[in-house]
């Protein structure tokens, strides 16, 4: 897997994929119906990715869409406040505005809503993809919304071509969301075809399923997938850990047992740990480690993009949790 490697080990990514912003009740464990009080973060699977490799010291440019507004502005201060490039993020004006998500830091009877109208990532052009100096990066990572709507998905397919002609690997998290897609139908076709292109792909049970047209076909989905065109595919299972195929080899890996906060952005958290592991030069089944245990601390704490740990956190939870569960 000379390629896929050596390319997360230049430690620079170019993330293609949404910002938005996030609002928390406060305190931890308040139902949003009854909130006086909200915390605000950084949100979207691309950007907390992107924001979650420069915790670990590594590169990410995020290459998207914001709204021409104080809520676009406010994502593009978080991307400075985390360190992502921002070179290719693009203001647009009119109706497009940054998606919105509200969540609860609370497990029992979790609510999230998200507002995804409208929204300015979607924008994301051809052009916008053109100007990308694919050379120098490393490799590409992209999370499965980027494909829901055009020009968007027609972009983020011109993006794939232009990286596979500079050589650089694709990294494929299926992040399936549905309701920013038109149908069940269109998704499963469009995020097969996303898949049968990229170079290392992660996904959980459910989505793999999805692709498969039966959530009882996911794992078998996800090794077909390693057998014809992936070098790398990763089929999470939640608490039952993950099992990696990889250049022929069955990996099997557990998980840090935590308390939960919350359900979300464990796959943000652990895609950023991943990258940042196999960059370190973690071998990876270690790597896969390190990520679920990205994945354990962020949903022990209210936030998404602030709950990513750094190199010293990662460490720190590292030698005082138990873990991982058996693999």
């Amino acid at each position: 897997m000379p390629g896929l490697i050596s390319g997360i080990l230049q430690n620079d990514f170019v993330v293609i994929g949404r910002a938005g912003m996030d609002f928390f009740p406060h305190p931890a464990g308040t139902k949003t119906e009854e909130a006086t009080e909200f915390r605000s973060g950084l949100g979207g699977s691309a950007a907390n990715t992107a924001a979650g490799i420069c915790r670990f010291g590594g590169k990410a440019d995020l290459v998207t869409c914001v709204s021409d507004d104080s809520i676009g502005r406010y994502c593009t201060n978080q991307l400075d406040h985390y360190g992502v490039g921002r070179t290719h993020v693009r203001s647009v004006g009119g109706e497009f505005r940054n998606s919105l998500a509200v969540y609860e830091s609370r497990v029992e009877e979790h609510q999230t809503v998200i507002y995804r109208n409208g929204a300015a990532d979607f924008e994301m052009s051809i052009e916008d993809v053109e100007a990308i100096d694919y050379g120098a990066y490393g490799a590409l990572i992209t999370a499965g919304t980027v494909f829901a709507a055009e020009p968007s998905r027609s972009a983020a397919f011109r993006a794939f071509e232009l990286a596979k002609a500079a050589g650089l690997p694709i990294i494929f998290d299926i992040d399936y969301r549905p309701y920013s897609w038109p149908s069940p139908k269109v998704a499963e076709g469009v995020l097969s075809r996303a898949g049968d292109l990229a170079d290392m792909i992660v996904g959980n049970d459910e989505e793999f399923g999805f692709m498969a047209g039966d959530i009882g076909k996911g794992q078998a989905k996800a090794q077909s997938l390693a057998n014809k065109s992936a070098e790398i595919v990763i089929y999470k299972m939640g608490e039952k850990g993950a099992v990696t195929y990889a250049d022929g080899d069955v990996i099997t890996t557990g998980v840090y047992p935590v308390t939960a906060l919350k359900p979300t952005g464990a796959g943000d958290s652990f895609m950023a740990g991943l990258m940042a592991a196999i960059a370190a030069g973690h071998g990876l089944k270690d790597a896969i480690h390190r990520g679920s245990a990205c994945a354990a601390i962020v949903v022990g704490k209210p936030g998404c993009a602030p709950a990513l740990p750094n190199l010293a956190e990662l460490e720190s939870f590292l030698q005082t949790h138990p873990g991982p569960t058996s693999d």
